[in-house]
Formats: structure tokens, sequence, C-alpha cells
């Protein structure tokens, strides 16, 4: 059974709050100098805001790699998002396996607090785009 319209933008909107409360822990970890929780955090900020897009869109997604493709698919390639855009998400799914997985390799400062501000930004810039649905 699929999502209304009150019901997808109830849950779109929600999605955008998760990003936004998520982020806000990322920042909140930086005194603590939890690098890897960092990057972590960041990515899934990006993805709920991906996700809350892909749902506005009525683009449905089970994984995180679909999540991922599918953003990169139906909004990257086809410019309706900027490439930079999709290289920061990229990047973030990246630093996230490699805080989370990489047993040779620490995550330090450098890594990610640089780029705390972009990932705030580009949840902004996704929210805009979800409040105009693209036809896709």
């Amino acid at each position: 059974m699929g999502l209304n319209e009150i019901e997808r933008k109830v849950m779109v909107e929600y999605k955008f709050q998760k990003a936004i409360r998520t982020l806000e822990q990322a920042k909140g970890n930086i005194e603590l100098k939890y690098w890897e929780v960092i990057a972590n955090i960041l990515n899934y900020a990006a993805y709920y805001a991906v996700s809350a897009l892909l749902l506005a869109n009525k683009i449905s997604v089970k994984t995180h790699n679909g999540v991922i493709q599918m953003f990169g698919m139906k909004f990257v390639k086809t410019n309706i998002v900027d490439a930079e855009l999709g290289k920061l998400y990229n990047r973030l799914f990246s630093l996230r396996l490699t805080g989370d997985y990489n047993d040779s390799y620490t995550l330090s400062e450098d890594d990610v607090v640089s780029l705390v501000e972009p990932t705030e930004k580009f949840i902004v810039e996704i929210k805009k785009l979800s409040e105009s649905p693209q036809k896709l």
C-alpha cells in the first residue's frame, strides 16, 4: 500500500527534520573529537535528506546503495543536482565506510570537520529541490 499525498508530505518533512537533527548531532561530537562518529553521522544526515527527496518524487528505494544509485541516476546525471553535490554525497558515504570498516585507517579532524558546513548546505539545497518535485 502506497502513501497518499498528505502522508508523503508528512514523511518527507519528517525525514528532513531527521536530517537536521542528525547534522546537529555531528556538530555536537566535534568537541569530543569522535571523528569516525562524525563521519557516520554526516553521511546519515545527507542520506535522510536524499531519502526525503526521492520520496517527494515518488521514487521508492529499500537500501542505502539504492538511495545513492537513484540520486545519481535521477538527479545528478540529469543535471537537476549539481555534480559537486553528488560528489559530496559519495565522499560522505566513502568516509562512513572508512570509519566503520577500515581497521587500518583512523579518520582525523582534517577528514571530517571541513565537511560539516557543506553537508548543511547540501541538506538545504536538497530540501529546496524536494519542494518542487521533478518530472523524471
